[in-house]
């Protein structure tokens, strides 16, 4: 097994690090042998789209496109050699941190990870993989006792279906502006206690 391994927060002891390096360590446990490419977009962000790019994506045939989505390519061919994907996340103003956003506007891409349909249906381009999302919230987004919107797994469950992947298994860290640690490294607990890892196989490389 090959794991993608990605961080968005900026802090190096965040919740949403702490909870991917879990989830990453489980899956190590379930498969001694595997590997992992890590994309740090915290603390080393990528880019955000510029004009060159956005002019691959119009005119594909320019002979400067290979420039200006050589990034792009690279960001997809660590999803495409990975058999599962580990992100952790906080939830910024009620969606994804913009670094995240960023790495997103990269992968997503007609004719490469998306296809379109006569009608104009997107269709995904990759292989489904599993796909762990790690999310911390200051506030409480999800359950019976929510106190705020949640736009970040609408978002992503949509994002993430346009180019094929959509078995995403979500682990939100609520609450962690007003928990103490004891009370939240309890619920992680029970989060990781839902990890089933069991299921997953040895893709190929």
């Amino acid at each position: 097994m090959h794991i993608l391994h990605i961080d968005c927060s900026p802090r190096e002891q965040s919740h949403s690090r702490n909870l991917s390096a879990a989830i990453v360590a489980r899956l190590f446990a379930a498969h001694p042998g595997a590997s992992v490419t890590r994309r740090d977009l915290g603390r080393h962000p990528i880019p955000h789209a510029e004009a060159a790019y956005a002019g691959a994506l119009a005119a594909p045939g320019n002979p400067d496109a290979g420039a200006a989505t050589r990034l792009s390519d690279e960001l997809i061919g660590e999803i495409e050699a990975a058999g599962t994907l580990v992100i952790g996340t906080p939830m910024n103003n009620f969606t994804v941190p913009s670094v995240l956003k960023a790495w997103i506007d990269q992968v997503l891409r007609i004719g490469r990870t998306i296809g379109t349909t006569p009608t104009g249906e997107k269709t995904g381009l990759l292989r489904d993989k599993p796909v762990f999302i790690g999310i911390a919230s200051g506030g409480v987004f999800a359950g019976e006792h929510a106190r705020q919107p949640d736009f970040l797994i609408p978002y992503l469950t949509a994002a993430f279906a346009c180019v094929g992947l959509t078995s995403l298994r979500f682990y939100p860290l609520q609450a962690t502006a007003f928990l103490d640690e004891a009370r939240l490294a309890a619920n992680q607990k029970a989060l990781l206690a839902a990890l089933d890892v069991t299921g997953i196989g040895a893709p190929e490389r």
